[in-house]
């Protein structure tokens, strides 16, 4: 993404947080003082709902940068929301753990004037394409920040997935699940399941089995110029497919999945004075 003037601005907002909503009144007003247009209300996720669809698509098609007031949930929503859209995302920290929304909220208004005079570093994103296959028909599609993950309902029996690489079959996994998880995912569900950390700008992508049968059977990095197919071999009830942790289909046996680098990225602005390190050592408290 090429840095570009910003004149429209939207605002997305953490869901129940009188905090977060207040932040957007004064928002709001900053906007008019500094003459930068607001498209539409800001957007209030609503759980299990989400905003009202003009309104995120109105955000989406015009603006040139969405601020997010909120935690991880809220800019993972908000990924899905911008779609193919190149635009500038600003992350202010209202959640608990806080690895996308980076900054603090006395930082807003003095990094929304170095974003005006175009003084700030941009952190693309890889995100990925997940198409939802039942033989020659598409049932879902969709876009991930962080990952896209099969796995069983709890008193399923382990399931096995065959993956394929660039049509090249690489395993078939006998586990509880496995996790496509992008570089920015590398630290959520992946990383409880014991997958590698992978630093953001990494050209690269990571399959990593849930609780696997065979204990051989360990996380593996690939490109992400790759095209990966999983396929479900065999009927077992409760299998579902999950986008981000936000979105859920039911996998029957023979279904595919086909994961693919997205076309456009999602464009994070980068703390001048802070890198990926420290936020790892605050993050998950090393040395503590």
């Amino acid at each position: 993404m090429e840095k570009q003037p910003v004149k429209k601005v939207g605002i997305v907002v953490k869901p129940n947080d009188p905090g977060a909503f207040g932040t957007a009144c004064e928002l709001s007003d900053w906007l008019r003082e500094h003459n930068i247009e607001q498209i539409g209300p800001p957007c209030v996720w609503r759980e299990n709902a989400g905003t009202d669809e003009d309104e995120r698509n109105e955000v989406a098609e015009n603006a040139d940068l969405i601020v997010v007031l909120g935690g991880d949930g809220t800019m993972i929503s908000t990924a899905r929301m911008v779609g193919d859209h190149d635009v500038l995302v600003l992350g202010i920290n209202y959640g608990s753990l806080g690895y996308l929304t980076d900054f603090r909220i006395e930082e807003m208004f003095p990094t929304l004037e170095s974003i005006l005079r175009d003084e700030y570093e941009l952190d693309p994103r890889l995100m990925l394409s997940a198409e939802h296959w039942r033989g020659d028909e598409m049932l879902a599609k969709g876009r991930v920040l962080n990952d896209v993950v099969i796995n069983k309902a709890a008193l399923a029996r382990i399931i096995e997935i065959e993956v394929n690489l660039n049509e090249l079959y690489v395993n078939s996994f006998r586990a509880d699940g496995l996790i496509v998880a992008t570089p920015t995912g590398s630290t959520a569900y992946n990383l409880s399941a014991g997958g590698p950390i992978i630093y953001p700008s990494m050209n690269a992508v990571v399959l990593t089995p849930i609780c696997p049968f065979t204990l051989t059977n360990r996380p593996i990095v690939v490109p992400d110029t790759a095209m990966i197919e999983l396929k479900l071999i065999k009927e077992n009830e409760g299998v579902v497919l999950t986008l981000d942790g936000q979105i859920g289909h039911t996998l029957h046996s023979g279904d595919c999945v086909r994961i693919r680098k997205s076309r456009t990225t999602f464009n994070l602005v980068q703390p001048p004075n802070r890198n990926y390190f420290d936020v790892l050592r605050n993050k998950l408290k090393w040395g503590r």
